[in-house]
């Protein structure tokens, strides 16, 4: 049970912040100040943003655990947009502009961990099928018969789940730093679950500038929980896919983006080295040049 205190993601905050840092002095078709737009998703009001040319490529892109869309930064897509293609960024319900679930309760993690583990059945408040269907939700808002899907962490296991449900609804699956959620994959680094202390006292206001909400932490957690191991979903895609990820994730180590890429018949995978659970300044440029070699080469 001790293992279940590593749910307490101060150092991840960290990690991320470094990671995703960006830069208010870029001049270009994003930002991340930009105004969202609000609409209902099956009940829950959805916040999306898009920059590039209207008839341009769509791309969607899905943010991880507690993030906002603010956290994939302005050079990411801004090197995107001038690559020629439409991106659509939206907030996971629970984060930035969109619907906070409070109403839905807090699960109690330790004991719906342990179910989990036990393979007993539970409740939980949604699901990673729901956070799919918000992004195929966006799609719709937008006319968007299909568009490449692009998740980082969690938000690459809403983009698999979005690719197996909606297959004609993806042009292509970017995976990147996630994990088909396999018992047998290694578990976070020691160091990692060490320093996953510490939630509680973070200013809620100052994270939330950064784009996190730590307060969607227990029920986005349950819901990765209640998906359990996914492989068999994932051996299914037939979506064109590419999974990157990093040699040195000290949180998914490697062996989950082999996984996931082994799993997905005629996928292709990226190993980067100097890449932990992040996307450091000096491996983007080569992350975003594979992603749109393989959006080209499709």
């Amino acid at each position: 049970m001790n293992k279940v205190k590593s749910f307490k993601p101060l150092r991840f905050f960290l990690l991320a912040l470094t990671a995703f840092v960006y830069s208010l002095s870029i001049q270009s078709q994003y930002s991340v100040e930009q105004n969202t737009k609000i609409f209902d998703a099956n009940g829950v009001s959805i916040a999306y943003t898009v920059a590039g040319e209207e008839n341009s490529t769509p791309v969607l892109m899905v943010m991880g655990l507690m993030a906002s869309h603010k956290l994939w930064g302005e050079k990411i897509v801004n090197d995107l947009v001038d690559a020629g293609y439409k991106v659509i960024l939206f907030d996971n319900r629970d984060t930035g502009d969109s619907e906070r679930l409070d109403r839905l309760g807090e699960p109690n993690l330790w004991w719906k961990y342990f179910l989990s583990t036990v393979g007993i059945s539970f409740s939980t408040p949604y699901t990673l099928s729901d956070m799919a269907n918000d992004g195929i939700a966006v799609l719709d808002e937008l006319d968007i018969e299909s568009a490449h899907l692009v998740g980082a962490s969690m938000g690459g296991m809403i983009v698999q789940t979005m690719a197996f449900e909606n297959p004609s609804r993806a042009k292509s699956l970017v995976s990147i730093m996630s994990t088909t959620g396999a018992k047998h994959l290694s578990g976070m680094s020691e160091e990692m679950e060490g320093d996953f202390e510490g939630v509680e006292d973070l200013d809620i206001e100052e994270t939330h500038k950064y784009g996190f909400y730590p307060e969607a932490m227990p029920r986005q957690l349950t819901a990765i929980f209640h998906a359990g191991d996914r492989s068999d979903q994932v051996s299914k895609i037939k979506v064109r896919t590419l999974v990157q990820h990093g040699l040195d994730d000290p949180l998914l180590p490697s062996d989950h983006g082999i996984h996931t890429a082994e799993l997905i018949e005629g996928s292709e995978i990226k190993l980067y080295e100097g890449m932990a659970h992040n996307l450091p300044d000096e491996v983007i440029p080569l992350v975003i040049s594979d992603m749109i070699n393989f959006f080209q080469e499709g």
